[in-house]
């Protein structure tokens, strides 16, 4: 029961998404179509979740989810460059009359809508969903499809969004759905991979233009530069393109010419078709404001996952005589217990954190607590994979140990019997380089 309780957002959201499909489209052919899609989207997600197992099953939606953002950006675009013209009533009812189109749209709305929800419930470890659960969200999100479609007939097709604010808010609700999943969530790569642009621009320009050695630079002048630096940026960035394609339909909507009432020689009669079609417009704007409240919660939740991760506090160790590191296997933690525990190393002035883990394959690795892109501020661990902390990038356990991107930086060990050793100036020597590049910008540092 507590385990269903985890997607009573997902499925409110649901309720509300379906009725404004009904009435946008086809009607109550539309809200059956929608329900037989969520349930094959539950129904095809946990048969991945089942038989495919690890990240596979989260990559496909994850890859929709991401597409379908960057659609919304073109037809964002495109509304505005259309000078605001949305669909007119002819082009609506035409749709309204082609069941076929408008029933593909809500079965496809469905199935992704089926498949986020059902991910939410999915176990941290991997496999499929349990029966009882499975089976009441499947249930439950046809229910609600078929019967939100009644109240649906009561709204106001004023009320209403049509195509491009339709689209702008159904990809709203979905971003909600998938920024709920951790290992779906499309806000925090998109704030990394802005920062990552950011980072590799002015690290670029600035080596171009030999600014690094420039001997007029004062070190003020450089704490400033270092702001571009700060994880605030990808942050900040990433809002400004999640939020640009629903302002961007807004602003359309709110560009939408009057209609001319030149033919129209009663003056009263003009002030009232021009009244009309400004209080419509208005209207029609309540749809990306809503998407805007929708898009709002889903960076929220990126930004703060209900997860709670493993992150034990670092365990202090010494080095042997001869410069190394020795952690038994069995002690004071249990080096194979598939669990990341952390440990640090001072000497002197010098520490360095770094973690040991066992990994599905059955190796013990050892990687530092930091990556070779973000700043040191660790990672911890939630089921089949580990989350840096300040990207929010998750990265499954199948690859630590190897280089490249968000991954823990790895530190060469050996394993002689019961224990694993590693060398202590390699571990000091890596981490230090590791944190003067991230915190200063690729070698740029001042």
């Amino acid at each position: 029961m507590l385990t269903t309780l985890k997607v009573i957002p997902q499925l409110v959201c649901w309720a509300l998404l379906v009725p404004v499909l009904s009435r946008s489209l086809s009607g109550t052919a539309t809200a059956v179509a929608a329900a037989a899609g969520f349930v094959a989207g539950v129904a095809g997600e946990n048969l991945l979740l089942a038989y495919a197992g690890g990240e596979l099953p989260f990559r496909p939606l994850r890859g929709v989810c991401g597409v379908i953002f960057l659609l919304l950006w073109g037809a964002s675009v495109w509304a505005l460059y259309r000078g605001g013209s949305t669909r007119s009533e002819a082009e609506a009812e035409a749709t309204a009359s082609a069941p076929l189109a408008a029933c593909a749209v809500a079965v496809c709305t469905g199935v992704l809508a089926g498949a986020l929800t059902l991910c939410r419930l999915a176990p941290l470890d991997g496999g499929a969903v349990r029966l009882a659960p499975y089976l009441t969200l499947a249930v439950a999100g046809a229910v609600l499809a078929v019967g939100a479609s009644f109240p649906a007939r009561y709204l106001s097709r004023r009320v209403v969004p049509q195509g491009i604010p339709l689209a702008a808010l159904v990809v709203s609700v979905l971003m909600f759905m998938a920024c709920s999943v951790q290992r779906l969530d499309i806000f925090s790569p998109l704030s990394m991979e802005v920062m990552k642009f950011v980072h590799d621009f002015v690290h670029q320009f600035f080596e171009s233009m030999l600014i690094p050695d420039h001997p007029f630079f004062r070190s003020d002048v450089w704490g400033y530069i270092g702001l571009l630096f700060s994880d605030k940026v990808g942050f900040w960035g990433g809002l400004v393109l999640w939020y640009l394609p629903v302002l961007l339909i807004a602003l359309a909507l709110r560009l939408r010419r009057l209609p001319s009432v030149a033919h129209i020689r009663q003056g009263a009669e003009r002030r009232k078709l021009l009244a009309a079609f400004i209080r419509e417009r208005r209207l029609r704007l309540a749809a990306p404001l809503l998407a805007l409240v929708f898009l709002t919660a889903a960076a929220y939740q990126s930004r703060f996952p209900a997860t709670e991760y493993w992150d034990p506090k670092p365990i202090e160790v010494t080095a042997t005589p001869a410069g190394q590191i020795v952690i038994p296997k069995k002690g004071e933690v249990e080096l194979e217990d598939g669990k990341l525990h952390k440990f640090s190393y001072r000497q002197g002035s010098r520490e360095a954190r770094f973690f040991v883990m066992l990994t599905p394959a059955g190796q013990l690795v050892t990687t530092l607590d930091a990556c070779a892109i973000c700043q040191p501020e660790g990672y911890g661990q939630a089921g089949n994979a580990v989350i840096c902390y300040y990207c929010r990038t998750l990265i499954p356990l199948e690859t630590i140990g190897k280089p490249g991107g968000c991954n823990p930086v790895p530190i060469p060990c050996s394993v002689k019997g019961d224990a694993v050793a590693i060398d202590a100036m390699t571990l000091l020597n890596t981490w230090e380089s590791t944190v003067q590049v991230t915190s200063h910008g690729k070698g740029m540092g001042k």
